[in-house]
């Protein structure tokens, strides 16, 4: 049997490896710290449980294929529920706004703050569901090692209709005039890391699977999914090694042959990095094996940060539901102090998570379970003075917009910035969701997911094609594993007759 080693047990790494393995490959995963899943990790305190990263349950379909992929379905592991409303977005401490779960009440609510925009919505979402269809469909599973796997004309004579060259932000404007719809249709984008000026019309397909394929939590939170991954992977066989710190790939002869951790090696056949792109390249790998320059990786415009808090509330918070978006401050001015004059943000704006809402058991009785989430600029500077300044900050405001004091009833609380993603996952510039989704960092503008100086090492992950979100990376997992397969090929497994 073929070797393959797998170096980080995110949603990417854990994909990949359960594809190998069902090829036939003797697969191992090495993951730096004590649990898998990256930035879906999961920590318990004072009786709450605690999702570190991902909170947004979309694309359920991308799910269901990659479970089908093994014969096995979402159900087998966990428990969905469609949340309804999908989320609130709170415009001042006397302005909100539900988004409901179905397209009808979704319809009414446009038609209840622009006259016309019902119909408009309608053709709006004709449009994306034929992005998602043809994007999701087919571009995001290709594996983009050239851009002659687009030389194909049913895909070129789609590149017009899918809005490939038109800004995300001036097409929503075709539809809405309403700047509150406009700041509704434009939330998802802000998962691409990326102003929508920015940000390539294609992706209004996120709008299609927000509003018509909805937004869901698997019950017990979002570590269910890794827990899942794990427990496929191993029944496929892939071993999972915990606290294996890489340190070094050594390469001969422009073959990948070890995997050098703090306290082992590993002989390889085919190694794929599920980690930081960037830290493997600059970090494990020698200079003239790299793909890309110091400057490469300089010059590439890169996705947010986040300063997080997670916080244990001795009671439970009003006016809260499951998803809270506060836009109660001026977004442009926001977007500005990320994207153009990186800096902390004078006035931000900011999300909370409240999944004792939907979920007893992440929480005491009686309980709330926070989870604050404010972007930032990658590489800034997060002292604890900082972190605290804006803890209060948003506090204050969430206290407004509540009515009561959160901040005496908080009985746990813990923050996680840049320095901890550099730390926690070797983040490049302490980035939470990898490159932007820019259209000179779109498909084969990339970086590419093979390496082009070592014939068997390859990537995988958010800062590779498809891109960043937990769907894109369970499908870079599989996209990388069939790449490997198509070059290695897949390995009959021997069979044992008792």
């Amino acid at each position: 049997m073929k070797k393959a080693i797998v170096i980080g047990a995110g949603f990417a790494g854990l994909s990949a490896a359960t594809k190998l393995a069902d090829a036939g490959y003797e697969v191992t995963i090495l993951e730096k710290n004590s649990m898998a899943g990256g930035r879906a990790r999961v920590f318990e305190e004072e009786g709450f449980v605690f999702d570190m990263g991902p909170s947004w349950y979309w694309m359920p379909d991308v799910f269901e294929r990659y479970f089908a992929e093994f014969g096995k379905r979402v159900s087998d592991y966990y428990e969905l529920v469609r949340l309804n409303p999908s989320y609130k977005v709170i415009f001042s401490n006397t302005e909100a706004i539900e988004l409901p779960a179905s397209l009808e009440g979704l319809k009414s609510l446009f038609e209840s703050i622009e006259a016309g925009s019902s119909k408009k919505l309608e053709a709006f979402l004709k449009e994306s569901k034929y992005k998602y269809e043809v994007g999701v469909g087919e571009f995001v599973w290709k594996p983009s090692l050239s851009i002659t796997e687009f030389f194909d004309y049913r895909i070129l004579s789609k590149a017009i209709s899918l809005d490939l060259f038109a800004s995300f932000g001036k097409h929503i404007r075709k539809f809405f005039s309403n700047p509150k719809l406009i700041q509704l249709m434009e939330f998802p984008i802000l998962f691409l890391g990326a102003t929508p000026q920015n940000t390539p019309a294609l992706y209004s397909l996120m709008n299609y699977a927000e509003i018509a394929l909805g937004t869901w939590y698997p019950m017990g939170g979002m570590h269910e999914i890794v827990k899942a991954m794990c427990s496929l992977a191993e029944e496929k066989g892939v071993s999972i090694r915990l606290n294996e710190n890489v340190r070094h790939i050594l390469v001969d002869n422009k073959i990948a042959r070890k995997v050098i951790t703090e306290n082992n090696e590993y002989e390889a056949d085919i190694i794929i990095g599920g980690a930081d792109y960037e830290h493997i390249e600059s970090k494990l790998l020698d200079k003239p094996y790299r793909n890309y320059s110091e400057s490469y990786w300089q010059s590439r415009t890169m996705a947010p940060s986040s300063l997080l808090f997670y916080l244990g509330v001795d009671r439970k918070v009003d006016n809260l539901i499951h998803h809270n978006l506060f836009f109660d401050e001026d977004f442009n001015k926001h977007a500005e102090e990320i994207y153009t004059h990186p800096q902390w943000p004078s006035k931000p704006l900011f999300y909370v998570s409240a999944p004792s809402k939907t979920d007893a058991s992440v929480a005491p009785e009686g309980a709330e379970n926070l989870f604050i989430l404010i972007p930032i600029a990658p590489d800034l500077e997060d002292t604890e003075a900082v972190r605290e300044k804006y803890y209060n900050i948003v506090m204050e405001r969430l206290e407004k917009y509540v009515g009561h004091t959160i901040r005496d009833h908080v009985v746990y609380k813990r923050s996680f910035a840049v320095s901890d993603f550099k730390n926690d996952y070797n983040s490049f510039r302490g980035n939470a969701y990898g490159l932007a989704n820019t259209l000179l960092q779109t498909a084969f503008l990339k970086p590419g997911l093979k390496n082009k100086k070592v014939k068997n090492l390859f990537y995988t992950g958010q800062l590779t094609v498809p891109g960043p979100g937990v769907p894109p990376s369970l499908i870079s997992g599989l996209v990388v594993a069939g790449q490997v397969v198509k070059e290695y090929g897949s390995i009959e497994k021997e069979v044992t007759i008792a």
